[in-house]
């Protein structure tokens, strides 16, 4: 219950003369209440897997299960509706509406559910006030620092208690003191409500809060830290 398992999985991108594989046969299976990061320098292939992942992106060969059920045979529709109801996603980009509150953003996730207004912001207020938002739900994206606006979109993500969270760079825009505090609570979070989680992450301090490690690298998933990529820290 509750396991992601990737295999064989294969994406390509046809490139300048060539074609690109972003993701190259990579197996990787995620049991619940386990946290593992990927690990690598841009271009490796993390964020295309975690899209492959998140069934955002289909791969060219393989499966992807989640629960046992295989994704990549769902419609688009489908994909939508698993993504809504058990897949909890963090944007390196954010996809913050500029015109809504810090509040209404973190519900736009459950607007799209049968929760009322009042349920959904009952449902979120305990993330953002854990988060460190608590004082910033009436702002907009624009009146908030990066860091801040990177925390509504990890809360927005968890607003509807998903079966999964996978996470990219989400600590990419933080300091040191909160890039601790997310991973802690992503932690926490994975223990607590016996899920995979998966964090894509340029920054080596992420790996000390994690059970594995995996390094991609033209494709490629290796098992471990490879910090011979000399890839720099962010947040």
């Amino acid at each position: 219950m509750n396991t992601l398992e990737l295999r064989n999985v294969v994406k390509r991108y046809a490139g300048v003369g060539e074609t690109v594989h972003a993701v190259d046969g990579v197996s990787l299976t995620v049991e619940p209440g386990e946290f593992v990061a990927l690990y690598g320098p841009s271009g490796s292939g993390k964020t295309t897997l975690l899209m492959l992942a998140a069934t955002i992106k289909l791969p060219d060969a393989g499966s992807i299960l989640f629960d046992g059920q295989e994704l990549t045979s769902l419609s688009g529709d489908e994909r939508a509706e698993f993504r809504r109801e058990k897949a909890g996603i963090v944007f390196q980009s954010f996809h913050l509406s500029r015109g809504a509150t810090v509040l209404e953003n973190a519900c736009m996730k459950l607007f799209a559910t049968d929760a009322t207004l009042r349920q959904a912001e009952d449902m979120v207020r305990p993330w953002l006030e854990r988060l460190g938002l608590g004082d910033r739900l009436e702002h907009r994206p624009q009146e908030l620092s990066m860091g801040e606006r990177q925390r509504v979109a990890i809360a927005r993500a968890l607003a509807n208690k998903p079966r999964m969270l996978l996470a990219d760079e989400p600590t990419g825009n933080l300091d040191t003191r909160r890039s601790q505090e997310v991973l802690e609570l992503l932690k926490e979070i994975c223990v607590e409500e016996r899920i995979p989680v998966v964090v894509v992450t340029h920054d080596p301090q992420a790996t000390a809060f994690v059970n594995r490690v995996h390094t991609l690298r033209d494709g490629k998933l290796r098992d471990g830290l490879d910090l011979d990529l000399q890839v720099p820290m962010l947040g």
